[in-house]
């Protein structure tokens, strides 16, 4: 097999792919709202390559290579960064997202709604 023909045929295949998807594909250029919010989208990438070649046979002495590459890339947006003055939120999109993943986006709202009331009750128990 013509090793010069497949590299070329897989180097042409990823060249392709690098200008399709780059960093700015997965986390994306922040958007800005207003003067005090900055929405950054956030997508999922998944890509597949593949690539084979062979020589074939052939009567003459020329080489004879036959060969072919492919690729798919599926982008799903998943999420957005919301960010504010005063806080930074994950806004997930996904309705199946896990359990684990809403409890942690949750966490900083509960630690602060916790906080203020422990807050107000030693403020109570002050008086």
């Amino acid at each position: 097999m013509s090793a010069n023909n497949l590299e070329n045929l897989v180097k042409t295949a990823m060249e392709k792919i690098h200008e399709m998807v780059d960093c700015q594909t997965i986390v994306g250029n922040p958007i800005t709202v207003n003067e005090t919010t900055t929405i950054i989208p956030v997508s999922k990438v998944s890509c597949g390559f593949a690539s084979g070649g062979s020589d074939l046979p052939t009567s003459s002495s020329k080489d004879c290579f036959g060969g072919g590459s492919g690729a798919g890339i599926t982008i799903s947006p998943i999420a957005f960064i919301a960010v504010t003055e005063n806080e930074v939120k994950l806004l997930q999109l996904s309705m199946n997202a896990p359990k684990e993943n809403a409890a942690i986006n949750m966490l900083p709202e509960i630690i602060d709604k916790v906080t203020a009331y422990l807050q107000k009750k030693k403020e109570e128990k002050a008086e």
